[in-house]
């Protein structure tokens, strides 16, 4: 007889659990509260963004629709056109001339030139600018690695999570484990501060703890001072009980 093979087969909530942490690493699906919060904030995340997405494509398409032309040229650089060539085939060269010298629009067309000389120098000015900064960055992680010992791995896990932050920075758009590490690192100093002030405060309290024990304890020799001190003379053991009983 021929042996079944058992298999067992997720639940959809298993499944449901499984993708989430795939997703979410960090978090911990333990119960059906945190599980169908984070899917109404992911289907609350979905829905902003196909909102956006439809307001954008409502853009588009009044756009397309006020000036047909600028359509074909989107769809020409969409193919993969060279914009140069989308242009003339548009316009042809004659009609790029003309339009270039056309008095009425002279003055726009010397603004906006103006304009792109202006953006030009700013961009070359930020590469500069970029590269520069990128060597004194790499120089910054290079003498880190060799100060913490760190291997090759770690450093780039670290700049990796460097240029995730600034990625979602950038776009505007920031991930709730992104602002989970930001609180944890701003978090980070006081915590370790209340720690070492808990552990230096608990060290003096052992020290006394330590200082009082002994001196009820004694050494068992009489304790020099005064010759009426009673307490002074009396050895480990005594008991002010007993020597009541027996003086009855």
């Amino acid at each position: 007889m021929a042996e079944v093979e058992n298999k067992q087969v997720k639940s959809r909530r298993d499944a449901m659990v499984e993708r989430l942490k795939g997703r979410y690493p960090e978090k911990e699906f333990v119960d059906d509260e945190a599980i169908y919060g984070q899917i109404y904030d992911d289907y609350d995340n979905y829905d902003n963004d196909i909102e956006g997405f439809k307001e954008r494509e409502a853009s588009l398409v009044d756009l397309f629709n006020k000036n047909p032309s600028a359509a074909r040229f989107i769809t020409d650089l969409a193919k993969g056109e060279d914009p140069w060539i989308a242009v003339i085939k548009r316009l042809g060269i004659d009609g790029i001339t003309d339009l270039l010298n056309n008095p009425e629009k002279q003055e726009e067309y010397a603004k906006a030139n103006a304009d792109y000389v202006e953006n030009l120098g700013k961009e070359t000015a930020l590469e500069d600018e970029y590269n520069a900064n990128l060597s004194e960055s790499l120089a910054l992680l290079e003498r880190i690695q060799g100060e913490k010992q760190l291997s090759d791995e770690q450093m780039d896990a670290a700049y990796a999570l460097i240029t995730k932050i600034a990625n979602e920075a950038i776009m505007g758009k920031f991930s709730e484990e992104t602002v989970n590490m930001a609180l944890n690192a701003l978090n980070h100093d006081t915590d370790v501060e209340n720690a070492r002030a808990e552990g230096a405060i608990a060290g003096k309290n052992a020290k006394i703890d330590e200082k009082l024990r002994k001196a009820d304890e004694g050494d068992g020799m009489p304790m020099s001072g005064s010759g009426n001190s009673t307490k002074a003379q009396r050895p480990v053991g005594y008991n002010i009980f007993a020597e009541a009983r027996g003086a009855n």
